[in-house]
């Protein structure tokens, strides 16, 4: 149930908190001017329950707009408790839905002082609140939405379901079983491609990074004239005078090193010096040797390197991916060796699956035939008290049986569209033909009334239900919501005085302009304002003695005759 609403910067609204704790089950409505700000209220509703956020709502100069409400949550009320302990959510009887809207068009959601998903939150006023609105009004004229309203009433849904879950792997399996058949088409052609492929990789047998080492190699071999040359020169002049000199100058600088101490410095950086021209000669002359002098190990190298460019085009463009191609041309080969029992294994899992999705599109449209029939029962009768006494209401379903139809889909294989006559004598005809705006609000209003005594949603809230409807009939829907609400929370937002004088609590939405700014407030009515307000909505903004007086007969349970000018 629905205790509180706050609002917080959006629209015309600056702070607003409703307060519905004293109220529980019954009729609250919300009426007020048109323009005054009923709407914002039904769409801060909708925010609540994830409906798409914009900044466009917030109000100008305000970085975020706020919505949170709080909703009892009564023992036994299942699906709440599980979604709340699933994300470990502790509540104490209580429920507090927050969601911030950012300018930036971006939300971030909250359920108890926890930041949750949109998607949590959606599923969870699913099953605290049922909002119907216009848009609601005209999901009736949407042929393919009827089904969905059949099997909410039928209590279908965890069949449906278990079916679509059941469909779903069906349809999974003949696509594998389609993708195998096709392979077998190929398998001989794939089978010459892949060995092929495999017999130039393994006849190859390339290294990872060996191109690399070969190219450094290349490079080495191309230069090896003028390294041999560069080399040898340099060795040639190391042996003719310095190494003969080396040891002559080295102790007669130790010698010299003996005598002045001064000089031991440079005495002793001599004899490194030394050691270290004798060593560089060492390996120079070990690095001449093993400069390549062998040209048809270059040609060797060139070959090599082609070939491999030639697997890395045709294969992957390293040679990495070269070996990885390979591997998996040997796991494919032996793949298609078992591709025959493997098409037998999904054929037979497949053929089963037909028979389950068989019967489970039967039993499914089993239980709608049966749901339907209640549905039609059961409309007339609300219809009836609706002022359409001899009205009819159908549920024509359209089945196509079998799995080669392409009519089975997730859902089944069930067409469903609900059909209205109004006046006697004439045939049912689709909504969408036939039905006014009048007509489609108490369809719909006899629809939720049956859905809301179904489930377990202790608050229900209308959005001019009223639209299109006076005299009578509007007396009709007032007692239908009034006998909604003695079992549920019903809000109302509402033209209507005689639905609006049969409420047991009364808020009114008004605009004013402050510091310059018009600003939407609403109020909650004490009984004579509530005289005043019925007088408004009967006779506009002129109040007079007649209308005065009708709305204190309404507000006293006596309609009486129709008001006269």
């Amino acid at each position: 149930m629905l205790l509180e609403l706050r609002i917080e910067n959006m629209a015309l609204i600056d702070a607003l908190r409703l307060d519905f704790t004293g109220h529980g089950h019954g009729l609250t409505v919300l009426t007020g001017e048109t323009g005054a700000g009923k709407s914002i209220i039904l769409q801060a509703l909708h925010l609540l329950a994830g409906g798409k956020g914009a900044a466009s709502w917030i109000r100008s100069d305000q970085e975020r707009a706020v919505v949170e409400a709080l909703f009892s949550v009564p023992e036994g009320q299942q699906d709440v408790e599980s979604l709340l302990a699933e994300q470990e959510i502790t509540h104490a009887g209580e429920c507090i839905i927050r969601r911030i809207v950012q300018q930036s068009g971006r939300s971030r959601f909250y359920v108890n002082d926890r930041l949750v998903t949109a998607a949590l939150v959606e599923e969870l006023t699913e099953n605290l609140v049922n909002i119907a609105s216009q848009h609601d009004h005209q999901q009736l004229l949407v042929a393919r939405r009827h089904l969905d309203f059949l099997d909410t009433f039928g209590e279908l849904w965890g069949s449906r379901q278990a079916f679509a879950d059941l469909y779903r792997r069906w349809r999974h399996l003949a696509g594998r079983l389609r993708d195998l058949r096709q392979a077998e088409a190929e398998k001989e052609r794939r089978r010459e491609m892949l060995t092929f492929a495999l017999g130039e990789i393994e006849a190859a047998a390339p290294v990872p990074g060996e191109d690399e080492a070969l190219f450094e190699e290349r490079t080495r071999l191309k230069s090896s004239g003028t390294l041999l040359e560069l080399t040898s020169r340099c060795l040639e002049l190391l042996q003719s005078n310095m190494l003969e000199h080396l040891p002559v100058i080295r102790k007669d600088m130790e010698y010299a090193a003996s005598l002045d101490k001064g000089l031991q410095s440079l005495s002793g950086r001599i004899s490194s010096a030394c050691y270290e021209v004798a060593d560089l000669e060492l390996g120079l002359r070990d690095y001449f040797e093993s400069i390549p002098r062998d040209q048809e190990r270059l040609e060797e190298i060139n070959e090599r390197l082609a070939l491999l460019k030639g697997l890395q085009r045709k294969y992957g463009s390293t040679l990495e991916e070269v070996v990885a191609h390979g591997r998996k041309a040997r796991e494919e080969l032996a793949a298609l060796d078992s591709l025959e029992q493997e098409i037998a294994d999904v054929s037979r899992e497949h053929a089963a699956l037909d028979k389950e999705v068989n019967a489970g599109a039967e039993a499914l449209s089993r239980a709608r035939r049966l749901a339907a029939a209640q549905l039609q029962a059961a409309m007339q009768e609300e219809l009836a008290s609706l002022s359409f006494p001899q009205s009819v209401f159908e549920v024509a379903i359209n089945s196509s049986p079998g799995l080669d139809t392409g009519a089975i889909q997730a859902s089944g294989w069930d067409q469903v569209e609900f059909m209205f006559s109004a006046n006697p004598g004439e045939p049912a005809k689709p909504l969408a033909r036939i039905a006014s705006g009048g007509e489609l609000s108490r369809l719909m209003l006899a629809m939720k009334c049956l859905l809301a005594r179904r489930d377990q949603v202790e608050t229900v809230i209308f959005d001019e239900v009223d639209a299109g409807i006076g005299g009578t009939a509007a007396e009709a829907v007032a007692r239908k919501i009034v006998e909604l609400s003695a079992h549920h929370q019903v809000i109302c937002i509402t033209h209507l005085s005689q639905i609006a004088a049969w409420a047991d609590a009364h808020f009114m939405v008004s605009k004013s302009v402050v510091n310059g700014r018009t600003v939407s407030a609403i109020s909650t009515l004490a009984p004579e304002e509530r005289v005043l307000e019925l007088a408004r909505m009967l006779g506009g903004t002129s109040r007079t003695p007649q209308t005065i007086a009708y709305a204190r007969e309404l507000i006293a349970g006596k309609p009486g005759q129709a008001l006269k000018s």
